[in-house]
């Protein structure tokens, strides 16, 4: 009695890999026997691998299967969006025999939380926290640096690369999980200090944020403050000019109403003006 062939369904055929990873597809022929499995690029019919031989000029492809094993694991080295797609795993047998699995290519970006302008107060702490998602296969390392400058807390020399250097003021700390974090401080932080900030993933896109160092409060809050000092004083002036001037209750009733819009800063001056000669 002759065994057929069959397919372990209870694999990933939905994988998800980034650009520059290594992608595994990964086929578990139960009873093969005598016969092949082979792996086709749906998109073009090409053959990438029969048996344990590649049939393609592309060295990123190859086929893994370890010794007495049911998995014929195809490799995908350094996967590029253009890698995406179908790929069927087929056995040799009469009717075919195949399985259908949907690699998805994506590139990855790391992302410096928080706004892209950091404003903070001289004298303070710079806090930059830097995450990337990575898959199982990765093991990367994500550096910083300020413009051009390599930050080091270690002061290591790279060859050909400057350093910021900052002795006892910069630290980073490194996390690895299914998310690759990277947290910068910069303690007793100096105008000097200001600048264009960048995350750089081994194994994503980078990001900047542009950092102010500034002697005093936040330009836009100052501008607020400023504003709002001027400004009410100048309102509660015209709302008391309003109130002499009307006869009727409900017209007080809704200037009234107005001052209280006013103190809370929720109707601006030329709403006001409009009302007024409107009346």
């Amino acid at each position: 009695m002759s065994l057929h062939p069959y397919f372990d369904f209870d694999v990933p055929r939905n994988v998800t890999a980034r650009v520059g990873q290594t992608a595994f597809l990964h086929c578990r022929v139960e009873q093969l026997g005598d016969k092949s499995v082979s792996w086709i690029r749906k998109r073009d019919l090409h053959i990438l691998t029969a048996g344990i031989l590649t049939y393609t000029s592309d060295e990123r492809f190859q086929v893994i299967r370890p010794e007495n094993s049911d998995n014929w694991t195809l490799q995908i080295k350094f996967a590029q969006i253009r890698d995406g797609g179908v790929y069927e795993c087929q056995v040799n047998v009469e009717p075919k025999l195949s399985m259908a699995f949907r690699l998805n290519v994506v590139e990855a970006k790391a992302t410096i939380q928080g706004p892209s302008d950091y404003y903070v107060k001289i004298g303070s702490s710079i806090n930059l926290v830097c995450a990337v998602s990575q898959g199982p296969h990765e093991l990367g390392s994500i550096y910083w640096y300020k413009g051009s400058l390599h930050l080091d807390p270690k002061n290591t020399r790279h060859p050909n690369e400057a350093t910021y250097e900052q002795p006892n003021r910069v630290y980073i700390d490194n996390e690895w999980t299914d998310v690759l974090r990277s947290r910068l401080r910069i303690v007793d932080a100096k105008l000097s200090d200001s600048g264009n900030y960048s995350c750089m993933p081994t194994t994503a896109e980078g990001h900047s944020v542009m950092v102010h160092v500034i002697n005093g409060e936040h330009p836009a809050a100052m501008q607020r403050g400023c504003a709002s000092n001027i400004e009410f004083p100048i309102l509660v002036s015209i709302c008391s000019l309003l109130i002499a001037t009307l006869h009727s209750i409900d017209s007080m009733y809704t200037v009234v109403q107005l001052m209280a819009s006013i103190a809370a800063k929720a109707l601006p001056f030329q709403q006001l003006n409009k009302y007024y000669h409107r009346k």
